[in-house]
């Protein structure tokens, strides 16, 4: 099996070709100029594997949340190529896939996934990763306020996200349970692309006009003056 992975969310952009448990992958922290350089990076990708598009078997995606251009750059280009080669397409919440990298990077099986989603609010959820290609959200997946951020019962449990950097307080406010974090982890299309292979697998694959972004967020209008629930979350 092969599945290329694009994941533009964040300030990552990143691109990895799966094949049979091996992975290539071109990863690097942009910011900004992400629809510049994913292309490239699928080629120099597809290049380094010698494999052509077309003999792919599907192409997994970053759906978000995360930044809204972002994640309508890495959907729609995931369509277009998909549309072009006749593949289809494994949308991957990028939740699941950071709480993936955290895994694959040596935390335990319980992460809870937050990333700063800006206006004092993060992107959130907790996951069970005792299969580390399908994680398991326990609870929904939301935007809220940090103050709001918490963790099943049971468990040691370990943060991953920019989500603990932009509020600090946050590994205060979950308590010990808490054992680590890990605030400069982002999502990487590696692990997106481990989670579209199992999701492929499961017959989760989807036409690419039927891939659609996940923001979690309707209202992108900034909301000037709001006081955060908890005063000590304040972004640093």
């Amino acid at each position: 099996m092969k599945i290329l992975a694009i994941d533009t969310a964040t300030e990552a952009c990143s691109v990895a070709l799966w094949q049979d448990g091996a992975v290539i992958h071109r990863y690097e922290v942009l910011g900004r100029g992400h629809a510049e350089h994913v292309l490239p990076m699928v080629d120099a990708v597809l290049a380094e594997a010698g494999v052509a598009l077309a003999t792919v078997d599907a192409i997994g995606v970053g759906r978000g949340p995360g930044a809204f251009t972002g994640v309508r750059i890495g959907v729609s280009v995931a369509q277009g190529l998909a549309c072009g080669a006749g593949l289809p397409v494994v949308p991957v919440s990028n939740l699941a896939a950071l709480a993936a990298r955290a895994r694959r990077q040596g935390a335990g099986p319980q992460v809870v996934a937050c990333m700063d989603a800006r206006m004092n609010q993060v992107y959130w959820a907790p996951f069970d990763l005792a299969d580390a290609a399908r994680p398991v959200a326990l609870l929904p997946e939301v935007v809220s306020d940090p103050g709001r951020v918490v963790l099943p019962r049971g468990g040691d449990w370990f943060g991953a996200g920019h989500g603990f950097g932009a509020y600090p307080a946050l590994h205060t406010l979950l308590g010990e349970r808490l054992v680590g974090f890990d605030a400069e982890l982002l999502p990487h299309a590696w692990d997106v692309a481990v989670l579209a292979a199992a999701g492929y697998a499961d017959g989760l694959a989807v036409a690419p006009e039927l891939a659609m972004p996940v923001y979690l967020r309707d209202d992108v209008a900034s909301r000037r003056g709001q006081t955060p629930l908890d005063p000590l979350l304040t972004p640093s």
